[in-house]
């Protein structure tokens, strides 16, 4: 039986005597997998990466490494005894060395390590730092820190990579491109990594696997396809605000009905008992935009998207509904306008609760 290359076995996460997340247990199964932690501010996503990296203690479960157990009740291997980088949302560089001698003491750390390294070189130009090398924390901005210490983390090749919201200062521009540079690197290095995220659409493109955490727990831990599409409770379909619940009746094994929609035809994720009563999950892209449709549907919001327009279409019965449409659709409808959407109602997969 092959071991996982990380596990996490129900540990509570605890920070000055009080549990931040309860009973967590998750897994790395092979070298160069990246995980993403997503979850509202203070739930304790920076403590489960603190925890990982032996700057705190458990008291109930294990963290085990390549076979080798980290942490448990009994043991706690030494922060730096763990090969584990940690780089922190803050700025942590040290403020008295310029940002090349802060990079370059990931690369002091590495030099026992030979294989799959990238160069200082290669990483400075891949994150774009080169211009601010000789320069000091103090003159350099936010953004420009996180990626020096990113730079240092990665020259340091570690066993497993720990990064905590590291592109929440990047500009908007830019961040998209470092994002593939970074997969790409970590994919390239075969650095197992846990990236701690606030962004859903940033988790979604860098992890293999994704972990939602709300109320204290675990909630999800799936494929990022899985957790969008196939969210596992109604807090995570809150919290992932990317569709909303609307009242419906079952009515055949795959068939569903709403007073404002009428049928809605699909494949059940799990099986109901027609007549059964279920909120049923419909997400912007699941109803298909029709000028000819009778089901018309008032506009009351429009956001553009560059690619695509978000209305927001309001039912008889005061639902209010997101609808996805291609910007290059050659009619825009404005506010107050009737909407057309096209029947029959057809959904790939019907996700109900």
């Amino acid at each position: 039986m092959n071991k996982n290359f990380l596990d996490i076995k129900n540990v509570d996460f605890t920070i000055g005597g009080k549990t931040k997340v309860k009973d967590v247990s998750f897994s790395i199964k092979k070298e160069g997998d990246i995980i993403c932690l997503l979850g509202p501010s203070g739930i304790g996503k920076t403590t489960i990466l603190r925890t990982i990296a032996g700057l705190e203690k458990i008291n109930k479960g294990s963290i085990e490494l390549n076979g080798k157990i980290l942490s448990s009740e009994k043991i706690n291997i030494e922060p730096e005894d763990r090969n584990i980088s940690l780089a922190f949302q803050e700025n942590s560089l040290f403020p008295h060395y310029s940002v090349e001698k802060n990079v370059l003491i990931g690369a002091e750390k590495n030099k026992k390590r030979v294989n799959n390294i990238l160069s200082f070189e290669e990483i400075i130009k891949i994150l774009d730092i080169k211009k601010i090398l000789k320069k000091y924390p103090h003159e350099i901005s936010a953004g420009e820190a996180q990626r020096a210490s990113l730079a240092r983390s990665l020259l340091t090749q570690p066993d497993l990579l720990l990064l905590d919201e590291p592109l929440s200062n990047v500009d908007q521009s830019f961040k998209e491109e470092i994002q593939v540079k970074l997969k790409n690197i970590l994919i390239e290095l075969k650095i197992s990594t846990i990236i701690v995220t606030h962004d859903s659409y940033e988790a979604f493109y860098l992890g293999s696997k994704c972990g939602i955490i709300l109320n204290q727990t675990l909630r999800q831990f799936d494929d990022p396809y899985k957790v969008y599409h196939f969210p596992n409770s109604v807090e995570v379909v809150n919290f992932l605000n990317r569709g909303i619940l609307i009242p419906a009746k079952v009515t055949s094994q795959n068939s569903l009905e709403n007073d404002d929609l009428g049928l809605i035809q699909g494949n059940f994720i799990k099986p109901y008992s027609k007549g059964s009563n279920v909120q049923l999950l419909l997400q912007p892209e699941d109803l298909e935009h029709d000028d000819n449709s009778n089901l018309k549907l008032e506009v009351v919001d429009r956001k553009f998207r560059g690619t695509n327009f978000i209305y927001t279409l309001r039912t008889p019965n005061n639902i209010l509904i997101p609808v996805l449409v291609h910007t290059h659709h050659h009619e825009v409808h404005e506010i107050n306008d009737k909407f057309g959407i096209k029947r029959p109602i057809k959904l790939e997969h019907i996700v109900c609760f």
